[in-house]
């Protein structure tokens, strides 16, 4: 079983221009995130996922710069530049994360893998940790599966097409100790994302990597922290696109499930 790392990486923000190789203390905020990334056991390879515009040359350098390989796919649909990563490089699975989140948990990543290998689920995600802090884990079939079936392009974002337990086998790790703590942020989308990040990077003592656990003390000892970024509103799906992919979960059952049996068989 091949189980591969995808970053998807571009550098088309509006909101944060070029916000994946911003410097954070020290380091580009991609660099920070492949670093983490090369302590999740038994990977087969790191990829970082970008597209293949020009404009996104600088993420391949930094592939390249840290030592890990890149692959340049769709644009828009950034579950079939996952697909077609994954099938690249013969994953059988991936852990994901995008490439604005330079705190996801290692320790749950680990967990994820250790799902997937006993259990063989299609999808893996996790619940509870800080917003920016959780990774997932994909079977590569079930991404197929989902590529071939929908009907739109633009996949930024995707949860609602593949968290679909009454299609795949799905398993949810539930976060139950001190890193349990949804209502915070840790992604960087807002110029005080990159505040409260720079911050927590200067405050902590640390080889390389930061311990999620040390940034929820310095979180305890100094709450104000938090209100640098409180302001800051996550994008979310809108309601009409989001009942349009409904309607053709509801309608075309039949059809999805001729496509899983024959990417599954």
């Amino acid at each position: 079983m091949k189980i591969g790392f995808l970053i998807t990486a571009r550098l088309k923000s509006s909101r944060l221009p070029f916000k994946v190789i911003m410097d954070l203390n020290g380091e580009t905020v991609i660099s920070r995130i492949i670093d983490r990334a090369k302590k999740i056991k038994d990977l087969s390879e790191i990829v970082l996922c970008t597209s293949i515009n020009p404009q996104d040359k600088p993420l391949v350098d930094e592939a390249k710069n840290n030592e890990i390989y890149y692959f340049n796919g769709s644009e828009d649909d950034v579950l079939k530049r996952l697909l077609t990563a994954a099938e690249f490089y013969d994953l059988d699975y991936f852990i994901g994360i995008t490439a604005d989140n330079p705190l996801f948990s290692i320790h749950y990543s680990n967990r994820i893998i250790d799902e997937i290998k006993k259990n063989k689920y299609d999808y893996v995600k996790l619940d509870g940790l800080p917003l920016g802090a959780a990774t997932y884990g994909i079977k590569v079939k079930a991404l197929k599966t989902i590529c071939k079936f929908k009907e739109i392009v633009d996949t930024e974002i995707w949860g609602s097409l593949i968290d679909r337990p009454e299609i795949f086998d799905i398993k949810t790790i539930k976060v139950d100790n001190k890193l349990y703590n949804p209502d915070y942020r840790f992604t960087l989308d807002y110029i005080e994302d990159y505040d409260f990040l720079n911050k927590i990077y200067r405050n902590i003592e640390c080889d390389n990597i930061i311990n999620l656990y040390d940034v929820i003390d310095l979180l305890d000892k100094k709450p104000e922290l938090l209100e640098i970024n409180s302001e800051c509103i996550q994008k979310s799906l809108d309601k009409d696109l989001q009942e349009k992919i409904d309607n053709n979960f509801k309608k075309n059952k039949e059809k999805l499930s001729k496509i899983k049996e024959n990417i599954y068989n």
